[in-house]
């Protein structure tokens, strides 16, 4: 039998790196491998000077939500400035990078779907202890 409703709360969530040297982390909300969905759900958060590496995905659309901090979001080499309350679409094969061009944190409520391998390489990843201000974000307080 299924769980009717999965829940989290923002003390309790797991961060972790793709790679040991990423300057974006990911705290899990929501995924596949830990809760059966068919997305991935997680608040990315990107360190001052941080981006993701240039990538696309072939039949995943990613959907970016600023929670805090501002960079710029980058797809198929058009920029975008991005900042709390933007949210943006990335669809299937459009090249894309998120940075933060501050010296503030950035935290992007990031959701995909399909999951496209995703969860699974946050999960296998680094895993990082989440900061105060990083849980303070992600429970609104912040």
């Amino acid at each position: 039998m299924s769980v009717p409703v999965l829940a989290r709360r923002a003390a309790a969530l797991r961060g972790f790196r793709i790679a040991p040297g990423d300057s974006n982390y990911f705290a899990c909300l929501f995924d596949p491998l830990a809760d059966g969905v068919t997305f991935t759900l997680v608040v990315e958060v990107f360190e001052p000077g941080g981006r993701t590496p240039p990538n696309t995905h072939s039949v995943a659309e990613e959907c970016f939500f600023v929670l805090k901090g501002s960079g710029k979001a980058y797809a198929d080499g058009v920029e975008m400035p991005v900042g709390p309350g933007d949210a943006f679409v990335l669809r299937p094969g459009v090249e894309h990078v998120v940075v933060n061009d501050t010296t503030e944190k950035l935290y992007c409520l990031t959701f995909m779907t399909p999951n496209e391998g995703f969860a699974e390489l946050i999960r296998n990843g680094t895993p990082v202890e989440l900061a105060a201000e990083d849980i303070a974000v992600i429970a609104g307080a912040g």
